[in-house]
């Protein structure tokens, strides 16, 4: 099973959990053609809610967690999406943390649980955008802790913006698709060199 909004930008998905955090980013309009923001309304934004969650549930091994927006959830969601867009896409180094409170932008709140299998596993609370803010946070901490979660970047490219997995050595990557977003670029700055008469 694919993650809806990642597959649409035929993009590999990140590895495990991490993969949620990608294909929220992704449900923003971008492409070329456009497609469309699959948050644009409440019909399709529970429609990829409850696509997504199946993806995920189906990643981790747990339920799939009953998630409902309405309008003003829908409005949070977007907005949450919009403040997590602008981290991904910062540069490194940009928002310093060591000796430094960082401003918190959103919360979440989790428990841990002991299974009769042994596993801790982390379980979302509250309802509607709040549960899905949640496991998208929490998959962002397990990206984190597995050191994966610098990898996940979105395009440079301004009018493009899709979020995609470094699976470069160096973890140099900047486009989403270097065919296209990345030779658009390169041909731009090539004009304007030649514009301003540089070469």
């Amino acid at each position: 099973m694919l993650w809806p909004a990642t597959a649409r930008y035929d993009l590999e998905a990140a590895p495990g959990s991490l993969g949620l955090v990608q294909d929220l980013l992704n449900t923003i309009s971008a492409g070329s053609p456009r497609e469309p923001d699959l948050l644009g309304e409440v019909r399709t934004a529970q429609q990829w809610v409850d696509e997504a969650t199946a993806r995920w549930s189906e990643g981790v091994g747990q339920a799939v967690p009953e998630i409902v927006l309405d309008a003003a959830g829908l409005a949070e969601l977007r907005a949450f999406r919009d403040d997590l867009q602008a981290l991904v896409g910062a540069e490194p180094g940009t928002v310093e943390a060591a000796g430094v409170a960082v401003p918190v932008l959103h919360t979440a709140t989790a428990a841990l649980q002991l299974g009769e299998d042994g596993l801790v596993r982390l379980e979302p609370r509250g309802t509607g955008w709040r549960r899905l803010t949640a496991l998208v946070i929490a998959a962002a901490f397990e990206g984190q802790r597995a050191d994966t979660r610098r990898r996940l970047k979105t395009c440079r490219n301004p009018r493009c913006k899709v979020a995609f997995f470094d699976r470069s050595r160096n973890n140099s990557g900047v486009w989403h698709d270097v065919k296209t977003c990345g030779n658009t670029a390169n041909l731009r700055a090539y004009r304007a060199r030649q514009r301003s008469g540089g070469h």
